[in-house]
């Protein structure tokens, strides 16, 4: 089956300079960043703080995911004028004297990239076909991590075909994080994208993995 629109390696831009940040309110900043998003047409993928530096030096990254619904993805222009509005509307936030973060990070708003990250209840059911990874709040029977077939959501139950352990159902609320298995299967379905600023594109995955660890 064909996947959604939308992967292909991510456009990265990283426009904004450090900024006074060390506890990150993930709730609060995407109550910020989401109507920047949708005010350009884009649905948010994700927000999430992560260290970036060795151990200790301080250095993170503010990491922003979104996607065209048109194309399930966003090319780097896209990147860019997103990434203008949310420094933009953090500024004047904390121009008003909100502090919404406090210590040093880096602003990265990226598309979400072929083995992206299942973040909603509507990727399960998108995905569904392709291999997944997933690690659980709470374990289910024995497991706290699956990886198989993603067979789609059921009665609000994210289905699992796990190929050693066999079919989970479990509830969106028990995912702590999930993402697709990078397969030639995947590859072969992904709409190809616009690599135009290719040069731009930054990889983070080792760093989130230690981070979920």
């Amino acid at each position: 089956m064909l996947a959604p629109p939308g992967a292909g390696p991510n456009p990265v831009s990283n426009l904004s300079s450090e900024r006074k940040t060390r506890v990150a309110d993930i709730t609060r900043l995407t109550e910020v960043i989401e109507p920047e998003a949708r005010a350009l047409g884009f649905d948010l993928v994700r927000v999430k703080m992560f260290d970036t530096g060795p151990e200790g030096d301080g250095e993170r990254t503010l990491q922003v995911m979104a996607e065209d619904p048109v194309t399930g993805q966003l090319v780097v222009d896209q990147c860019m004028m997103l990434s203008r509005r949310i420094s933009d509307a953090i500024d004047a936030i904390e121009d008003g004297g909100e502090e919404l973060v406090e210590g040093t990070y880096q602003l990265e708003v990226s598309s979400p990239g072929i083995d992206r990250p299942l973040t909603r209840p509507k990727d399960f059911a998108d995905w569904a076909g392709h291999d997944v990874n997933i690690s659980l709040n709470e374990p289910a029977g024995d497991h706290r991590k699956l990886r198989g077939e993603l067979l789609g959501v059921e009665e609000d139950k994210v289905q699992v075909e796990d190929r050693k352990h066999g079919r989970f159902a479990v509830p969106f609320a028990q995912i702590k994080t999930a993402r697709l298995v990078l397969t030639d299967k995947l590859i072969a379905a992904t709409k190809p994208l616009d690599m135009s600023g290719a040069e731009q594109i930054e990889e983070f995955t080792e760093q989130e993995e230690k981070v979920q660890d």
